[in-house]
């Protein structure tokens, strides 16, 4: 087996693992904040980071004084890594307590976007990952903005996605301890939004479709 291939291969519990672009990508779409690790010389380097899939890539953007953006624009491998929790998982025993979660681990490399239309096309998909609708609603970036904003097109190379959705697991000899064991649901919402005290635009649709309660099946 080839480097590329077995380094991305899940080793405990294989059989919570998935190798289809169905799965990550759904994945990925749902979160926006990856971990990005890569090493410079001997010294590795773990940085947290939003992001925005386009297609089978990640795009990542940054200050162009960012040591990540230097290093990993310069084409050296990296990992990308996003990790939604979704309940705790608690058990009769210390050993069984658990998480419920969906993660993708992704290793490639990514080159630096230059072109201004790409790179503001770019900043766009970022905008809509973290609010859909919000860039419309926005100003989009200036020359100058452009040029201190680097952005990163990271290329897939190989991934893997590993989901727990399951109970606890606790041993057959437990099961009749006086002890609560289940599943706590971990669900994020968001709050009412806070104007900032000098804007007295209306909430922009973009918001209040956030609040909007789907419709009752008659």
């Amino acid at each position: 087996m080839s480097r590329s291939r077995s380094r991305h291969q899940v080793q405990r519990i294989r059989d919570r693992a998935h190798y289809d672009r169905v799965t990550a990508h759904a994945i990925l779409d749902a979160g926006f904040l990856a971990h990005v690790g890569f090493c410079v010389g001997s010294q590795p380097f773990v940085i947290p980071m939003l992001y925005a899939r386009d297609g089978d890539t990640l795009l990542l953007h940054g200050s162009i004084a960012s040591r990540l953006i230097d290093r990993v624009g310069e084409g050296i491998e990296a990992c990308v890594e996003v990790t939604l929790v979704d309940a705790l998982v608690l058990a009769r025993s210390h050993f069984h307590h658990s998480m419920n979660y969906r993660s993708v681990v992704a290793f490639g490399h990514a080159r630096a976007i230059t072109a201004p239309g790409e790179k503001a096309e770019a900043l766009t998909s970022f905008v809509n990952a973290m609010l859909p609708g919000r860039a419309a609603e926005s100003r989009a970036p200036d020359r100058n903005e452009l040029a201190a904003t680097a952005v990163l097109r990271f290329v897939i190379t190989d991934f893997s996605a590993k989901i727990r959705a399951a109970g606890a697991k606790d041993d057959k000899a437990d099961l009749a301890l006086p002890h609560w064991a289940g599943v706590v649901p971990i669900e994020q919402r968001h709050g009412m939004p806070q104007a900032e005290p000098d804007c007295d635009a209306d909430l922009p649709d973009s918001v209040r479709r956030l609040f909007k309660r789907p419709s009752t099946p008659a």
